[in-house]
């Protein structure tokens, strides 16, 4: 079982209250469970929602901003455990190390590149961890249509794939951040990442 979840989502709201509500939920049962948050640092939107739910519940929080980022994100300075980096870069490399999965709630750009990065490092083996994109209000679907034409082209293998999961509730999330992560690395050539 998984001990910190690393969670990807928007520092805005978005205009769909079960957005939010999903944050909330899902910090709220992080919290009851004893589990650790490792996030993106700031107070607003979903991600504020998401670390105050966690510690409401008695939960821990770590929260990583590049320095960069502090004013725009507006960082959640009041967490005892708010790590501040000079780079993008280390701020995903230091939220993965602290992590043991990965969940994705709806979110932008900055949610997609997390994602994204974070399953492309699991199909080179670099890590066999979870990857959970939370599919709330359906926010995903037209992301994993995508995906599955990109294995339909033949310019994803079907076991690659296989490492971002999909759950459509927070208990088929838990389930799915359970479940065993075949590592994607193994022989390979560059071009051959199909």
């Amino acid at each position: 079982m998984v001990e910190s979840i690393c969670v990807y989502c928007g520092s805005n709201p978005g205009f769909d209250p079960a957005f939010r509500a999903a944050a909330v939920s899902l910090g709220t049962e992080m919290g009851a469970r004893g589990l650790r948050l490792v996030y993106g640092g700031s107070h607003l939107g979903m991600m504020g929602a998401l670390a105050d739910a966690v510690l409401a519940a008695g939960g821990k929080v770590t929260g990583v901003v590049p320095r960069l980022l502090v004013e725009k994100e507006a960082a959640y300075l009041e967490l005892a455990d708010l790590r501040m980096v000079d780079s993008m870069h280390e701020r995903k490399m230091l939220m993965a190390d602290l992590a043991e999965g990965f969940v994705s709630l709806p979110g932008g750009y900055g949610t997609l590149d997390e994602t994204f990065e974070i399953a492309t490092w699991a199909q080179l083996g670099l890590h066999a961890k979870p990857v959970v994109l939370w599919n709330v209000s359906g926010f995903y679907d037209g992301l994993f249509e995508f995906l599955d034409g990109i294995v339909r082209a033949g310019l994803l293998r079907p076991q690659h794939r296989s490492l971002v999961r999909e759950a459509r509730t927070l208990e088929d999330l838990f389930v799915r951040l359970d479940e065993p992560v075949e590592s994607g690395g193994g022989k390979w050539l560059p071009g051959d990442l199909r």
